[in-house]
């Protein structure tokens, strides 16, 4: 088995504190120790060794800028304008390929062929030396960056393979807490996502904008990181109805790892023990009943987005643990085939159809 992670914000947490993800997570925790970054952004959770240990053969590495009326420290990397959002994405959109230049473990998917290239690395068993690659698939989180709707064929031969057009509100569309509907300069956007078969991301996306892009976009469809509303109330969760329409198009949403998306109350600064792994479970298994199997959730987890280990699950120390999900599933009762395709299946099925 192996874990595909649809959503982790490397280049932005690079950029804003300087963390370098070819060290461990517990290496980058002991550096931040004294500085102000574990109380804007948590405890570090992501790192190579962790990823190698817990299987991590695919990220959907995030594009992100937060908008300055957003932001909660200088440290952060925030825009005022479409040409700042412009500047910090092809930054950002720079520090994947470095990262992958400068170490040989991380490969950037632009292609089905690098995809089946990343995943015959993990194949068992492992020849010496150890030849596990990475496969990073970058996605665009809120579509600010993108100056003009007909710019994202830039963006899409520089490599970005996915796009949500949401954070909060964007030029494109209503987002999280900001509702809305589509733009006009929106809906130009899909058209121009089309042409390319570019991977449409709707989390974030305001519930109106939402269901106008299902009914505008043909192509294939994701939730990167979005919880079931139900068990969390609020507009960055998805509904019932999103969560069936979704599925009816045969797209995939990622369970998010952090406590206030998984347990209704839960603040920062409770006890982390007040969520568990099981927590994790009863989101997945919320939206395999909600549309009657197991091929359309998977794990975005967002680790280090915004959050650290002392707002995830108890037990859920680095992204190595995203294997006791599938413990966990397993004795909830699900198939070894519908683990597989929750931990990673699911989501090589949507870049399957995809990628070029």
């Amino acid at each position: 088995m192996i874990v595909v992670d649809a959503h982790e914000d490397l280049a932005w947490n690079a950029r804003s504190f300087g963390r370098d993800y070819t060290r461990s997570a517990w290496e980058i925790r002991e550096q931040e120790v004294g500085t102000e970054i574990p109380a804007i952004n948590g405890r570090c959770m992501l790192g190579l060794p962790e990823w190698l240990a817990g299987r991590v053969a695919v990220i959907f590495g995030t594009i992100f800028g937060m908008p300055q009326r957003h932001a909660r420290s200088p440290l952060e990397r925030t825009y005022r304008t479409p040409e700042e959002a412009h500047a910090e994405g092809m930054a950002q959109m720079d520090s994947y390929e470095r990262l992958a230049e400068t170490c040989e473990r991380f490969v950037l998917v632009h292609t089905r062929r690098d995809l089946e290239a990343v995943l015959e690395t993990w194949k068992e068993p492992l020849p010496e030396p150890d030849p596990r690659r990475i496969g990073i698939v970058r996605l665009m989180e809120g579509a600010d960056p993108i100056r003009r709707p007909e710019e994202v064929a830039i963006w899409y031969e520089r490599g970005l393979r996915i796009l949500g057009l949401a954070w909060g509100a964007t030029r494109y569309a209503g987002g999280t807490g900001e509702p809305g509907p589509l733009t006009d300069e929106g809906r130009r956007l899909l058209r121009a996502m089309h042409d390319l078969n570019m991977i449409l991301d709707l989390s974030h996306m305001a519930e109106r904008a939402f269901f106008e892009a299902l009914e505008r976009y043909e192509g294939p469809l994701i939730a990167s990181h979005s919880n079931p509303r139900a068990l969390v109330p609020g507009d960055r969760q998805l509904s019932d109805p999103m969560i069936r329409a979704l599925a009816e198009r045969d797209g995939v949403i990622g369970i998010v790892l952090s406590n206030r998306m998984l347990k209704k109350g839960w603040t920062r600064g409770d006890p982390r023990e007040k969520v568990t792994v099981w927590d994790v479970v009863r989101a997945i298994d919320y939206v395999c009943q909600r549309v009657g199997d197991a091929r359309h959730v998977g794990i975005g987890s967002d680790l280090d987005g915004g959050f650290g280990a002392e707002g995830a699950p108890a037990g859920i120390e680095t992204v190595a643990d995203l294997v006791k999900i599938a413990d966990a599933l397993r004795e909830a009762g699900f198939s070894p085939a519908d683990v597989e395709a929750i931990m990673g299946g699911n989501w090589l099925r949507v870049l399957r159809q995809g990628l070029p």
